[in-house]
């Protein structure tokens, strides 16, 4: 439960269809495997105490009664087992007979959940058999015990609050309106359905569809628990498509198989989105609400967990975000272009990363507006620290887009500036560095009012996060293309232009640029290459747009964030270092705010912007003190 996580499973048990002990044997060691790998909530498949496919048995006495036995026999086994679990068997109650799930913990049977939706089409009888469930809840003698039965309960974990449980059975989720709807903005962060879901070709696409929509328009975990092969009888084949998400977000599958499908849901993660989401309202409290009790223990993390999480992992998948990038940021600056009636975009290059991503977005957006290619002003400012690699890429970029280029040197420029506030140029600090970006800033500025035109902004949004801009300096534009795109996935949408380039020549300056180290270029170069390199300065930009992502966009707290960089960075980057590069992040970030409250318009491309106009809000004044402390603790 530690930092919000908490360790759930989908089971898939051998089965024997009418054989309640044996199916309870096999749901038993289930359960026992699942609280020796530290697994809190368990889902285990629908009828599968009876067997899905009983037909005309479950109107037998013996049936029933074997089931409940077998429930009790399991209320038994686990009354010393740490975890919840929902198990699914047929349930007489007011001389009727119902689908239920009985939901379990230490011995107790919480609570009996019946289905409300029965399928009666295709090779679906249910209606034959059962009723559907109300959400009235009622008290009911069972399996030896008094519990509560209806379809309006919820379970929440006394020690961990945030923590609570709704259940759902298989055709409940197919409905117009699944009950896990209401149960979800009754509280509930966790949907279990147990299913028997038979198994048809192309079935499983739509099913995994079905439990990571619902996931994300709940913002909940969502365990989804199926039949298997020995519910496979008569016409009917069923493959235990067994299937956990998260928040819209596929964090684990099992299909063909009996066993465990294991992963952790980041509960905390859940109650952020719902409160940053305004439009997820709660529902009146008309659930009834049973505790359970876990011992608080720190999960250990098996799921997936991307050390780049802007950046999509399947290569196909990320060349398809890519050009929706271009297009949204293209997008953005051709209707600024055509507000402000613009005649050029004048744009500093320096053969960097950034720069070149600027001019590529800035390429696309021209030839939508069906203006030539000479629209754009490519402007080269080379000084103390300039080589002639990017100077040569630069150029070379310049003309292979067809801009028009030019070569502006500001060295007699910044040294006339140097010696009008008397700045001696061999002391490099601040100044000299800076001195530098706002003359180039100044330059670009004054070219587009000389040529009716706007300055395109170069700087991305990892440095947006860091401060790392020169006020006034490259911090300035009049549209930022890049503010709104990470410099992690900056590096892939240069490649992506690599990739799909116009020509050869394109094609080779796109990746000696990807090649070529990351710096402002404000110091001399020793020996022909650059000297300064950004990441030696501020840090790996891996790490710091690791660390924006989970600390902005996912809301944790920076022990949390420092507790997953360390999984994600596992054999990358140790402890200490993270931990390093992690305060310097929470100490900038907090420190200049300032610079992003002033921010030029920019397109808002992923699911986080830093702009004082959406996304983020935040005084510029505000203390990093709390943040910090985590960490020095």
């Amino acid at each position: 439960m530690k930092d919000g996580f908490i360790k759930v499973a989908a089971g898939t048990p051998q089965i024997r269809v009418a054989d309640c002990e044996y199916n309870a044997a096999g749901a038993l060691s289930l359960i026992r495997e699942a609280a020796q790998a530290g697994v809190k909530v368990l889902a285990l498949p629908e009828l599968c105490l009876t067997g899905y496919t009983c037909g005309d048995l479950f109107l037998q006495t013996a049936l029933l009664n074997g089931a409940e036995a077998a429930l009790e026999g399991l209320l038994r086994e686990t009354a010393a087992m740490d975890l919840l679990f929902a198990v699914g068997l047929p349930v007489r109650a007011e001389g009727k007979l119902f689908n239920c799930a009985a939901v379990c913990c230490r011995g107790r049977l919480l609570g009996l959940v019946p289905k409300r939706s029965l399928p009666n089409y295709g090779e679906f009888y249910e209606q034959r058999w059962f009723v559907p469930g109300e959400t009235e809840v009622k008290p009911l003698h069972f399996a030896g015990q008094e519990t509560r039965f209806g379809a309006g309960l919820l379970f929440s974990c006394a020690q961990f609050p945030a923590l609570t449980v709704g259940v759902e059975l298989c055709e409940d989720l197919w409905a117009p309106a699944p009950p896990s709807t209401a149960l979800a903005l009754a509280g509930a962060t966790v949907i279990l359905n147990l299913s028997a879901s038979d198994e048809l070709a192309a079935k499983d696409a739509y099913r995994r569809m079905l439990v990571q929509c619902q996931s994300g328009r709940l913002l909940c975990g969502y365990v989804y628990a199926d039949a298997g092969e020995g519910e496979s009888t008569t016409d009917l084949v069923f493959a235990g498509h067994d299937l956990i998400a998260e928040n819209g977000s596929l964090l684990a599958e099992r299909r063909f198989e009996t066993g465990l499908c294991i992963s952790e849901l980041d509960v905390e993660f859940l109650r952020f989105e719902r409160a940053r989401i305004t439009s997820f309202q709660s529902a009146p409290a008309d659930f009834e609400t049973v505790p359970f009790f876990l011992v608080p223990t720190e999960t250990v993390l098996t799921r997936r967990l991307s050390a780049t999480p802007f950046v999509p992992q399947n290569e196909r998948e990320r060349a398809q975000r890519c050009e929706e990038i271009f297009r949204i940021a293209a997008l953005g600056l051709k209707k600024r272009i055509e507000h402000t009636g613009a005649k050029h975009l004048v744009i500093g290059v320096s053969g960097g990363l950034d720069s070149t991503l600027a001019l590529m977005i800035a390429a696309r957006a021209v030839d939508l507006l069906g203006l030539p290619r000479e629209t754009l002003i490519a402007v080269s400012m080379p000084c103390f620290g300039t080589t002639a690699r990017t100077k040569s890429n630069s150029e070379i970029l310049a003309d292979e887009l067809r801009a028009e280029r030019r070569t502006i040197p500001i060295s007699a420029a910044v040294r006339q500036h140097f010696a009008d506030i008397g700045h001696n140029e061999n002391n490099r600090n601040v100044v000299y560095e800076n001195a530098q970006a706002r003359e180039r800033t100044q330059v670009l500025m004054d070219i587009a009012n000389a040529e009716n035109g706007m300055v395109v902004g170069t700087g991305d949004m990892s440095e947006l996060a860091l401060g790392w801009a020169t006020y006034n300096g490259d911090h300035m534009s009049m549209y930022g293309v890049n503010a709104g795109i990470p410099k992690t996935l900056v590096r892939y949408l240069v490649a992506y232009c690599a990739d799909t380039a116009e020509s050869d020549a394109l094609a080779r300056v796109l990746r000696d640029i990807l090649d070529t180290p990351v710096s402002p270029e404000l110091l001399p170069a020793e020996n022909g290459e650059i000297s300064q390199k950004t990441e030696d300065l501020v840090g790996p930009y891996e790490l710091h747009d690791f660390f924006l992502y989970h600390l902005v966009r996912r809301g944790c707290e920076p022990k949390k964030v420092l507790r997953l960089a360390e999984y994600a960075f596992d054999g990358v980057y140790d402890s200490e270092t993270i931990l390093k590069w992690l305060r310097i992040f929470v100490r900038r970030f907090f420190a200049q705010q300032y610079k992003r409250s002033c921010l030029p318009d920019a397109p808002k491309v992923g699911t986080l912007a830093l702009s004082p106009r959406g996304d983020w809000r935040m005084p510029s004044d505000a203390v990093s003190a709390l943040w910090l402390r985590q960490l020095d603790d």
